[in-house]
This record gives C-alpha cells, sequence and structure tokens, in this order.
C-alpha cells in the first residue's frame, strides 16, 4: 500500500478528506463531483445544502455581515463538516464544498475531525469567475461584486494561518487534458492541495 494517503484511497485503502473552496462559479461542484467520482467509495458534500435546508428565517449572506448571518453561516458549515466526518467514519473519501470567506476555513477545519484531510482552493480571475457565472443557469452575487468576494476570500485565506501565504496568493494550477478538446481529468496528486494537519 501507497504512503501517499490519496493513492492508497484510489487503491482501496483508508479514506481521505477533501475541503474545497473558492468563490461562487469557481469550479467547486464540478471539480467535487469529478474527484469524488475517482475513488472506490466517495461521497460529495455540498454544503450550501444546509443553507437551503432553512424554511424561514434565513439570513442570507451579505456584504452587511449581520451577526445572525455570521450565526448561520456557523451553523450551516458545522452541520456539513459533522456530515463529511460520518461518511469519512464509514470508509468513504469525502468532498466537501463551500465557499469559506474571512476566517471560516480555520472553522471548518476546527470542526473537521477526519484526517487526512487536504485543502483545495478554487481560485479562477475575476474575468474567468464573471463568464462563468453567466454561462450557468443560476445567479450566486446579488449584492456581491465578483472582485469583492475574491479579496475575501484571498484574505481570509491570508491571514488564518492556512499555510496560503507565498506572494498573499494559494498557487495556481491547471487541469491537464489528455487531448485537444477533452474532458478535463483532474489527478488527485496534482491538485493545488495542502495537507492541513
Amino acid at each position: 500500500m501507497s504512503s501517499d494517503p490519496v493513492t492508497a484511497a484510489l487503491a482501496g485503502g483508508p479514506p481521505v478528506v477533501f475541503l474545497l473552496t473558492g468563490v461562487p462559479a469557481a469550479g467547486k461542484s464540478t471539480v467535487a463531483q469529478l474527484l469524488a467520482e475517482r475513488f472506490p467509495r466517495s461521497a460529495h458534500v455540498r454544503g450550501d445544502i444546509f443553507r437551503r435546508m432553512v424554511v424561514r428565517g434565513r439570513v442570507e449572506a451579505t456584504p452587511s455581515a449581520e451577526p445572525e448571518m455570521a450565526r448561520q453561516l456557523r451553523l450551516r458549515h458545522s452541520l456539513a463538516a459533522a456530515t463529511a466526518d460520518g461518511y469519512h467514519a464509514c470508509g468513504f473519501t469525502t468532498g466537501l464544498q463551500d465557499c469559506f470567506l474571512e476566517g471560516m476555513l480555520p472553522f471548518v477545519v476546527s470542526r473537521l475531525r477526519s484526517r487526512p484531510l487536504f485543502v483545495v482552493v478554487l481560485a479562477p480571475t475575476a474575468d474567468v469567475v464573471r463568464r462563468r457565472e453567466q454561462a450557468r443557469g443560476k445567479r450566486a452575487y446579488g449584492s456581491w461584486t465578483v472582485e469583492d468576494l475574491d479579496h475575501r476570500l484571498r484574505e481570509g485565506l491570508r491571514t488564518s494561518g492556512s499555510g496560503w501565504t507565498r506572494r498573499g496568493k494559494p498557487p495556481r494550477k491547471r487541469w491537464k487534458r489528455s487531448s485537444p478538446g477533452a474532458t478535463a481529468s483532474p489527478t488527485p496528486s496534482r491538485y493545488p492541495v495542502r495537507r492541513w494537519v
């Protein structure tokens, strides 16, 4: 069995957890799903589903940063982390994806008990995000601008103690395509990841 936990999990060994973050339209859902499909036992936890479960009294995330909004964000992220832990405890490699801004990344890491844990930051340029947002069927930005959320994500990474401090930006890597026009096929060992211990 490989000493690399991701390679071992791909071969049916002990599961790992991936925590994926990025602004809306960064590609979190797509990458988390592609990643999960590579493992023999896997789960894809979408953090936003816990926001949508609130029927009445939900406070949407806005630049105003209301105390109730922060409380609901912590609840949402805590529920998502507990769900990821539950899948991992039952032997599933788990990808948990959501937008973690301004200190929420270390909060979620503190709630996740499962290890090994790998953090994946998807950080396309604002122009790329704008094009993706226009092309998809849902609108995620509302009262935010792409630049504002991108800044809040990067600032949160810079100040979180997460290790993403090289020149103040997370590293950027691109998927390799096997041939022109082929679907991107992620290789877990080439993810822009940081192992969180």
